[in-house]
């Protein structure tokens, strides 16, 4: 085979071709070994052992800090995350929203809700400059979610998707297209590997009141769509529940034992593997995305399939074949440390409590992932201060943050959003220095918040329950020759006391000879003895909100 015919096959998205004929692969090593010669066999194979060569790019370690657009149909009733699965159980609050809103689940169900989307007000461009002022430096959209709707023009999903129904527009695109103005890095979040069983609530029935035993939408297929706005489609194509039902599927629970394919989970089949493996390499390849996130137990379908390992390969090995070097960012949950070399480890609101050797992510959100109405009117929102202190925490453990702002149905954000995310951007211009392109110190802080953190569940979900940051929690990073310590909360006093700096302790043992605060640049007074490093400061009142970063050198 042609060297210029095998890429074109690479670029196709076609990795099984070259790795079933030797002669084939041996001249790929040999083309991506000059590529990227960090590789010991020059281009990856879709198995853990090849995907651990993986090293994170600097652009990601460099960014720190970037937004996703967690946005899709089940944001258009504006009743919080999960609703296409919460919807089909009965006396839930979604159930009885759905109820008073749009009606019984046998007569509308979500199928019907991504009918009534329309996206009418979306601005992606508007949206995108408002992350990009913000300070964000990867923006990250939703392709697909567990309800199974593809956010792109889909081959695969050709039905049922974005372009031909409800918004009928490319949302993708829409959002790639305005990340790729700001010079963002773009980013797709793929969820779908789980519809099978995610579903499975909405073959259920009422078991009381007027409509018990008639049966939800969940098994209804085209047959049944003569004279309906969707005649002539198969429901089932997004449904996907033609098969057993899961063990314990009644108990609406069981799914988060049975997220990585045990306990009794129904087991998808070849064809609904293959459709997603397809779909997900059509998305890789038609959007180009620097990133893809996985809302999975290691990759998709691992262990039952070796689909996800095939689309990391094809990834990876894309990047190294479009770019000349490894650029791409796969993540993924719940990793083993072998796991953990092959992509970047997610935590779900949440964070890890000491430096992690690679580097990392968490994602969190300021509501629920979709939008919930709720939310707002109680004000419940995560505060500014909340999410830059998290930021600034994680980043000290060698992290990142991927912030979601939860988007109403029509593609707009509230007011109240719009006040945090303003607040985080003027933060985000005054002290970026402290975050963008450092690295972790020897240690990531001190102060007694640490001790009092909760250890992760599951994938994540630890955030918010230790002890709130005081003027003795500080952490720290580094960038080349400088140290910054970020105060972690608001100074309200003339001076604090840094104890991890006092002279003679096993970190830092140069002479401190200037402290400097990051937001105006303007020289500290200061003092170190055996106590710590004492900063003084001459004006509380013009000190930045939130946290009080400070730059710390030897020159």
């Amino acid at each position: 085979m042609k060297r210029r015919t095998l890429l074109r096959f690479l670029a196709a998205g076609l990795p099984g071709l070259y790795l079933a004929h030797a002669a084939n692969a041996a001249m790929l090593r040999g083309i991506s070994s000059a590529l990227s010669p960090e590789l010991p066999n020059g281009f990856f194979e879709p198995d853990w052992n090849s995907l651990s060569n993986y090293k994170t790019p600097d652009w990601f370690r460099d960014a720190k800090f970037g937004m996703w657009a967690h946005w899709g149909p089940q944001c258009q009733p504006e009743a919080g995350d999960w609703y296409a699965r919460n919807m089909y159980m009965e006396g839930s609050s979604q159930y009885k929203f759905h109820l008073k809103k749009y009606g019984h689940p046998s007569k509308f169900g979500f199928k019907d809700v991504i009918n009534t989307w329309k996206a009418e007000k979306w601005d992606p461009q508007g949206i995108v400059d408002l992350y990009h002022k913000t300070g964000a430096k990867y923006f990250m959209a939703l392709a697909n979610h567990h309800d199974n709707f593809d956010l792109y023009d889909s081959s695969f999903q050709k039905n049922w998707n974005s372009t031909k129904i409800g918004p009928k527009k490319d949302i993708v695109k829409g959002w790639s297209d305005a990340a790729r103005k700001r010079g963002m890095h773009f980013g797709v979040s793929v969820h779908a590997a789980h519809t099978w069983s995610w579903w499975e609530t909405a073959r259920r029935s009422d078991k009381s009141g007027a409509y018990a035993g008639i049966p939800y939408d969940g098994k209804v297929n085209e047959n049944q769509g003569k004279g309906e706005w969707w005649d002539g489609l198969d429901p089932q194509e997004l449904y996907a529940q033609n098969h057993p039902l899961s063990e314990n599927s009644s108990d609406n629970g069981m799914i988060h034992k049975q997220w990585d394919w045990g306990n009794g989970v129904s087991l998808p089949d070849k064809k609904y593997i293959e459709k997603f493996y397809k779909r997900t390499i059509e998305l890789i390849d038609k959007y180009g995305p620097d990133m893809v996130y996985f809302d999975d137990s290691q990759l998709p379908l691992w262990p039952i399939d070796d689909a996800g390992l095939k689309i990391a390969a094809h990834f990876y090995n894309k990047s190294i074949k479009e770019k000349g070097r490894l650029d791409a960012v796969i993540t993924g949950k719940i990793l083993d440390p072998d796991q953990r070399k092959a992509m970047v480890w997610d935590i779900e609101r949440g964070q890890s409590n000491g430096i992690e050797p690679l580097p990392w992510q968490t994602d969190t959100c300021i509501g629920d992932w979709h939008y919930n109405k709720e939310v707002y009117d109680n004000k419940r929102y995560k505060t500014a201060r909340s999410v830059i202190h998290t930021l600034i925490d994680v980043v000290s453990k060698n992290g990142n943050l991927m912030l979601n702002i939860p988007l109403k149905g029509d593609g707009t954000m509230d007011d109240i959003e719009l006040g945090i995310v303003e607040e985080i951007g003027k933060w985000m211009r005054e002290n970026g220095e402290s975050i963008y392109s450092t690295r972790p110190w020897k240690i990531f802080g001190e102060g007694p918040a640490q001790a009092a953190a909760a250890a992760l569940s599951a994938q994540g979900f630890n955030e918010g329950k230790g002890k709130p940051f005081n003027m003795e929690d500080v952490r720290f990073v580094t960038k080349g020759d400088l140290l910054f310590a970020t105060i972690m909360s608001d100074v309200k006093q003339p001076s604090i006391l840094i104890k991890s700096l006092s002279t003679g302790n096993p970190y830092y043992p140069k002479r401190i000879n200037r402290v400097e605060l990051v937001a105006t640049k303007m020289p500290l007074k200061f003092t170190q003895d055996e106590q710590g490093l004492k900063v003084f400061f001459a004006d509380v009142g013009s000190l930045p909100s939130f946290a009080v970063p400070l730059k710390i050198s030897s020159l």
